[in-house]
């Protein structure tokens, strides 16, 4: 069964963004953090089994992130390139 991967854009408190992008980066379902410019403070990639394991991990486990107040989520639809390379 393929895991879905979810772009997960996350709004934080900014004196707690170390702690946050760590408290992220701990988690296995977690395979990137950035901290970037723009209307979020930190994009991770997050992987799960299907969306209700997603919502799941969002609601017990990054939610529950001390620092984390707002969070917006797009589920990867379909790769067109990666990493420079065409998927095709």
């Amino acid at each position: 069964m393929s895991k879905i991967r979810v772009i997960l854009n996350v709004t934080i408190e900014s004196r707690d963004l170390d702690d946050v992008s760590r408290a992220l980066a701990e988690l296995d379902e977690v395979t990137d953090v950035y901290e970037v410019t723009g209307e979020s403070d930190i994009v991770a990639i997050v992987e799960a089994d299907d969306v209700v394991d997603f919502r799941n991990m969002l609601k017990n486990k990054i939610l529950k992130i001390d620092g984390v107040k707002t969070t917006v989520s797009s589920v990867i639809m379909y790769v067109h390139k990666k990493d420079g390379e065409s998927v095709n």
